[in-house]
């Protein structure tokens, strides 16, 4: 690698041999932008060369932001969501209890909450799909967890190798104690 910062004309030839190759084999086009060019070099002399491009404003198309959110198909008479951790639970619960708008009884017969590998896992049994607010319930539920699907499989692993947090009412529960 000395040798490359000592020779600036052989180094010139080689990064334009490199830029010219990278345009003909995946289109990498450098023509009047800025360049940022990284190497380094492993043990067994390979040498790796980051090259980013730098584009004027002038060129960069402004697009359009599309948000699309995930959502689930009120379909499951059984959902299994995955906290990342218990006060994210919490915060979920907190919410549903701010909007004043859930009637948890009507939503779903039972919740169950476990924790198993660091997570934590709300367990839906019964849902009643044809609850008026069950779109809004779902949202929210994607927006503090994740769905793991509901598998029973799945459940009866949680029954086996986690540890049941709140065995009955896990919402209620947790708007009671939590929110």
């Amino acid at each position: 690698m000395l040798g490359m910062i000592t020779n600036a004309i052989e180094t010139q030839e080689i990064f334009y041999n490199i830029l010219k190759q990278a345009e003909e084999e995946v289109e990498f086009y450098t023509d009047g932008c800025k360049l940022l060019i990284e190497a380094f070099s492993s043990l067994d002399d390979v040498f790796v060369f980051t090259i980013t491009k730098y584009v004027p404003d002038k060129e960069i198309k402004k697009k359009k932001l599309v948000v699309k959110r995930k959502s689930l198909k009120p379909i499951e008479q059984e959902i299994i969501c995955r906290f990342d951790n218990f006060d994210v639970f919490c915060e979920f619960c907190k919410r549903i209890n701010h909007l004043h708008i859930f009637d948890i009884k009507k939503l779903a017969k039972n919740s169950i909450l476990y924790v198993w590998k660091d997570f934590y896992y709300l367990i839906i049994k019964n849902v009643n799909n044809n609850y008026e607010k069950i779109n809004l319930f779902y949202s929210l539920l994607l927006e503090f967890g994740k769905t793991v699907g509901a598998s029973k499989h799945f459940e009866y692993k949680l029954l086996e190798h986690g540890k049941t947090i709140i065995k009955k009412n896990a919402i209620s529960v947790g708007i009671k104690y939590f929110s």
